[in-house]
């Protein structure tokens, strides 16, 4: 029965441990919501962690955006915000993903689900991802400072032919097409960083 005991004891502890460094709910709103643009952070609706480390709603939201609050069990900080008809899309990639799938393996599942249409990616729909070392959190407070914001734009299936968009930045902080030819095809556009 001890080793039981000391089993159930270990466990509660890491549990503990994983509880206490999680940011408060209002920690995590503040951080979560500086991903999207400033005159839309009022109105965001938040998904964040509770204190089991699961995705929960924080904050029911006014507008088009859902933003996600930085993940503690990962390594540095990174917040994301997007339009909300992306929702299934992106819950479809966080279940593969807790299913064990790595990223290869979603992708592939994801490309067939838009083939078929059993998932959509609206055309021109937004992503905003802010990003940086842990350092860059203050988890008490929820501001985040020197952290980076890249910008996304879906467009599903397109290409450098379709677009006229490189498959690089011609300079820093230039529009540039990544995966084209794919369901996750999007124009990407991350100023450099401390701008």
């Amino acid at each position: 029965m001890k080793p039981f005991m000391t089993a159930l004891a270990l466990i509660a502890g890491m549990f503990s441990i994983y509880a206490q460094n999680i940011p408060s709910s209002e920690a995590q709103i503040k951080s979560a919501s500086m991903a999207a643009p400033e005159e839309m952070r009022d109105g965001v609706k938040v998904l964040g962690f509770n204190a089991d480390g699961e995705l929960v709603e924080l904050k029911k939201g006014t507008n088009e955006l859902i933003c996600i609050a930085d993940d503690p069990a990962q390594k540095g900080f990174n917040a994301a915000c997007y339009y909300k008809d992306l929702e299934p899309f992106m819950a479809r990639g966080r279940a593969l993903k807790k299913e064990g799938k790595n990223f290869k393996e979603i992708f592939d599942i994801r490309e067939e689900e838009v083939k078929s249409g059993k998932l959509v990616i609206p055309q021109g729909s937004s992503l905003f991802v802010l990003s940086g070392p842990d350092e860059v959190f203050n988890t008490e407070t929820g501001e985040v400072t020197g952290a980076n914001l890249r910008s996304v734009v879906y467009i599903p299936y397109a290409t450098t032919e379709s677009t006229g968009l490189p498959l690089k930045p011609a300079a820093p902080g230039m529009p540039w097409i990544m995966d084209p030819g794919t369901h996750r095809a999007h124009i990407m556009i991350t100023p450099p960083k401390g701008n």
